[in-house]
């Protein structure tokens, strides 16, 4: 029985023929593409489950190639990059990435990774139906959310992050027990990671995001999302 299927998406030929030997041998049903156009065209012609995607490819980026993909799917993208910087996390998971490694990398690190993004799986455990914050309403059942009347998207990392938020809503979370919550069990000392995703979530949700509302900051702690005692 197949583990999944990945689409690996580099333009490194070598780097394609191990990671699918690599993956194979795991388990996985592995494709390739060369380069953004072939891999977005595959994506729209098969399923997979995950997306190994390199950041940086002559003709459409890999930041371009995530920011497609996910207007139209929930599927779990990791980019893979050679630069190991801040900037670059920030990049990638504002595109929408549900996480970011940095080659060279050991197969027994990417190995988590994948098996982590894979656990993620939609819809999650949570709250369900209707909740209004001010001008914004999310809808759990349809994963949606509109802000004065307008619909805005979330990545699925922002919705995962908003739904374990308001199932423990007006309580405070530290950093460990949100990343590994929504990122998993192994991650717990990625706050950049958690960063990113709150500042991003902010802006869709906060009618100021600058000075939140509802997603507040507890220094040294981690966050808290104050909801009214009547929400729905």
């Amino acid at each position: 029985m197949s583990a999944g299927r990945i689409l690996v998406v580099d333009d490194d030929p070598q780097i394609r023929r191990v990671l699918k030997v690599t993956l194979s041998g795991q388990g996985f049903e592995v494709d390739d593409a060369k380069n953004g156009d072939v891999a977005l065209e595959k994506v729209r012609d098969a399923r997979f489950d995950l997306v190994l995607l390199d950041i940086n490819m002559p003709g459409m980026s890999g930041l371009d190639v995530c920011r497609e993909i996910r207007a139209g799917s929930e599927i779990a993208i990791i980019m893979l990059t050679v630069r190991d910087n801040e900037a670059d996390t920030v990049e990638a998971l504002d595109a929408g990435a549900d996480d970011y490694v940095t080659k060279p990398f050991k197969p027994t690190e990417l190995s988590a990774r994948i098996r982590a993004a894979l656990r993620r799986a939609p819809g999650g455990q949570g709250p369900d139906g209707r909740l209004a914050l001010g001008e914004t309403t999310v809808d759990f059942d349809t994963r949606e959310v509109f802000s004065a009347g307008r619909r805005v998207r979330l990545t699925p990392k922002e919705f995962d992050l908003l739904r374990y938020l308001v199932g423990h809503a007006n309580k405070v979370l530290s950093h460990r027990q949100l990343l590994q919550a929504v990122w998993g069990p192994d991650y717990g000392d990625q706050v950049d990671y958690l960063r990113v995703v709150v500042n991003q979530l902010r802006k869709k949700i906060e009618p100021t995001p600058s000075s939140p509302t509802y997603l507040l900051t507890e220094p040294w702690v981690g966050y808290r999302l104050q909801i009214p005692s009547d929400p729905r």
